[in-house]
C-alpha cells in the first residue's frame, strides 16, 4: 500500500529538481524568446564537471566540504558551454527566423552529448557518483526524506528566492526585465543588452548545475545522457508553469513531479489501467498533465504576458 505523505514528499523533491533546470529555459525564453533545447545538455555538463572537481581532490575529502567545490565547479564548466553557445551559435542568428535557433539548438545538444562522450567514454552506460551517506530522515512512522531529497528540497526554494530578488531589486535585474520587454527601447535606454542576455544563460546555467549535482548525488550516477529527458521534462514545467515566469518555472515543475510520483504509485491500482501504471509510463502522464493544463489554460499556471516581437 503506497502512503500519500511518502508519494507527495518524493513528488516535492522530484519537482524542485525540475524547477531548477526549468529556471535556465525561463531565463532566456523570456528575454530573447529562445527555447534553447540544448539547456538539458548544460545540465548534464554541469554534473561531469562536478565529478571532475570532486575526482580532482584529495582523497578522503569530506563531503560537506567536497558537495560546495563541486557546485562550483559544476557551474563553472555549465556556464562556460553556456555563454559560449550564445556567443557563437545564437547571437549570430538572434535576427534570424525563429526555426533557424531551434535547429542551432537541437544540433548544438546532439554536439555535446558526443563531446562529453569522447572525455568521458563510460559516459555512455553510468558514470559513478558521491552520494550522501546516512539514514533517511524520520518525520513519522510514515513519512521519511532522504537526504539527498532534503538537499535539493532546501537548495532549490534558496535558490529561487534569490533570483527573485535580484532580478526585482538589483540594477542588473531591473535592466533584465526591461530587456524583456522591449530589447530596442532598452538599448536606447543605454542598457548593454548582449551583457543582459549572456547574464541569463549564465544564471539558467548555474541553476543547471546545483541541479546535476543534486540529480548526481540522490542517483549516485551520471551519463551523458541524462540531460535529454530532464530536460525535455523541465522544460515542460516551465511550459505547465507559465513560460517567462521565474516562479512559475517552480511551481510547474513542483505540480509535474507530484503528479509524476502519484501516477507511478496509484495508476496501476486503479481497476482497468493495471497496464498504465508504474515508471514506465511517468513521462506519458507528465505530457499527458501538460496538454490537460494548456487546454484549460494555454498561458500555462502562473502565466506571464510576453509582448510580441516583430
Amino acid at each position: 500500500m503506497h502512503e500519500l505523505p511518502q508519494q507527495l514528499a518524493n513528488g516535492l523533491a522530484l519537482g524542485a529538481l525540475y524547477g531548477l533546470i526549468a529556471i535556465g529555459y525561463t531565463m532566456v525564453y523570456g528575454i530573447v524568446q529562445l527555447i534553447n533545447f540544448a539547456h538539458g545538455e548544460i545540465f548534464m555538463i554541469g554534473g561531469f564537471g562536478a565529478l571532475t572537481t570532486y575526482t580532482a581532490l584529495p582523497s578522503g575529502t569530506s563531503l560537506l566540504v567536497a558537495i560546495p567545490l563541486m557546485i562550483v565547479g559544476g557551474a563553472i564548466a555549465s556556464v562556460a558551454v553556456a555563454t559560449a553557445a550564445e556567443r557563437f551559435a545564437y547571437r549570430p542568428l538572434r535576427n534570424a527566423p525563429r526555426l533557424a535557433p531551434l535547429i542551432t539548438a537541437i544540433g548544438l545538444s546532439i554536439a555535446l552529448q558526443q563531446l562529453v562522450w569522447q572525455f568521458y567514454p563510460d559516459a555512455k552506460k553510468a558514470v559513478s557518483f558521491p552520494e550522501i551517506p546516512g539514514e533517511a530522515f524520520e518525520i513519522t512512522s510514515n513519512l521519511s526524506i532522504q537526504r539527498s531529497d532534503a538537499f535539493v528540497l532546501i537548495l532549490a526554494p534558496l535558490c529561487m528566492l534569490a533570483l527573485g530578488l535580484f532580478v526585482s531589486k538589483s540594477r542588473s535585474g531591473r535592466a533584465m526585465q526591461a530587456t524583456a520587454q522591449d530589447p530596442d527601447t532598452a538599448k536606447l535606454m543605454g542598457i548593454n543588452t548582449d551583457r543582459i542576455i549572456v547574464m541569463a544563460f549564465a544564471i539558467g546555467a548555474a541553476f543547471a548545475a546545483v541541479a546535476a549535482v543534486a540529480y548526481g548525488v540522490d542517483k549516485g550516477q551520471i551519463n551523458f545522457e541524462m540531460g535529454f529527458i530532464l530536460g525535455l521534462k523541465a522544460f515542460t514545467a516551465a511550459v505547465l508553469g507559465g513560460i517567462g515566469n521565474i516562479y512559475g518555472a517552480m511551481v510547474g515543475g513542483v505540480v509535474l513531479g507530484i503528479a509524476e510520483s502519484l501516477s507511478i504509485a496509484y495508476i496501476e491500482d486503479i481497476p482497468g489501467m493495471q497496464q498504465l501504471g508504474g515508471g514506465a509510463w511517468s513521462n506519458v502522464w507528465a505530457f499527458v498533465l501538460l496538454i490537460l493544463v494548456l487546454l484549460v489554460r494555454p498561458q500555462g499556471l502562473l502565466g506571464e504576458r510576453v509582448a510580441d516581437r516583430a
